[in-house]
């Protein structure tokens, strides 16, 4: 499996900007199938499953994940069965993420949004990935992800999910500088809990992060006109897909809080495009 690693960085030049400097950390680069956080998070568990003598992965996510289309691709490249528990019924015919996942392999068991909620297991031997992936061998992946960033930054972006993601770059920030996350559900302030046990699970914790959920934009893989407009209007401008689900919200939440003046002039932000 051939990787771009380190994943670039590259300085956008926008005149809505202001005096405020935006690199795009191009995670989506790393691997067409396991992209960005999504190759950090599965990096070390994938060890850890094979170590362990397992041979299918199983994992839990709703019809959109992007977790759960890596798994799939990451299964199917590195030998691994893999079992897909989708919240919600089954719909026909599958949209592209699920499509994807079926067709490197996965097998999908639909369940109750109220069953779903416990995160229920088949009988079976399996090695068990939380939702997004994100647990304690992922957030070591995400503080390497924050370390190859050699430029200086103030402020070290990304969406957030679940959270595995912002716990690991916090952990892995220069010194003096912060970790904003993007929260794309709604209700998303039970991600501070998450962020702050997943670090305690990584026996390491920095509190030099925060988390804004006011761009959600309706909830988890709920999109407006004017959010579509914005992905649109910065692949125009820059050559650069964003997805409307993750990066498309993390971008458009940032370019409002510098149009509001939130950040300092000079301040450099590095944002990470997931995937």
């Amino acid at each position: 499996m051939e990787l771009l690693l380190p994943s670039p960085l590259a300085e956008i030049s926008d005149e809505r900007l202001g005096d405020v400097r935006l690199f795009l950390k191009r995670d989506d680069l790393i691997h067409p199938e396991v992209p960005g956080n999504k190759w950090r998070k599965l990096k070390y568990n994938l060890g850890a499953a094979a170590e362990q003598g397992h041979d299918t992965l199983l994992t839990f996510g709703g019809a959109y994940s992007n977790h759960i289309r890596a798994t799939a691709a990451a299964g199917s490249i590195f030998g691994f069965r893999t079992v897909g528990v989708i919240r919600g019924e089954e719909h026909l015919p599958l949209n592209p993420v699920l499509a994807f996942a079926t067709a490197r392999g996965m097998r999908l068991e639909y369940v109750s949004r109220t069953a779903y909620r416990d995160k229920p297991v088949p009988p079976g031997r399996f090695y068990v990935l939380p939702e997004g992936g994100s647990n304690a061998l992922a957030v070591r992946g995400c503080v390497e992800l924050a370390e190859e960033i050699t430029e200086p930054y103030d402020v070290l972006c990304c969406p957030v999910g679940t959270g595995g993601t912002l716990a690991g770059l916090a952990l892995g920030l220069r010194e003096g500088a912060r970790a904003l996350g993007f929260a794309v559900l709604k209700g998303g302030g039970f991600l501070r809990d998450e962020v702050a046990r997943l670090q305690r699970e990584h026996e390491r914790e920095n509190s030099a992060w925060s988390i804004q959920t006011e761009f959600h934009f309706g909830g988890y893989a709920r999109r407006t006109s004017e959010l579509d407009a914005f992905v649109e209007d910065f692949g125009a401008r820059h050559g650069v897909r964003l997805d409307w689900v993750y990066t498309g919200k993390m971008l458009y939440g940032l370019y409002t809080m510098i149009r509001r003046g939130e950040f300092p002039p000079g301040t450099r932000i590095v944002a990470v495009i997931t995937g």
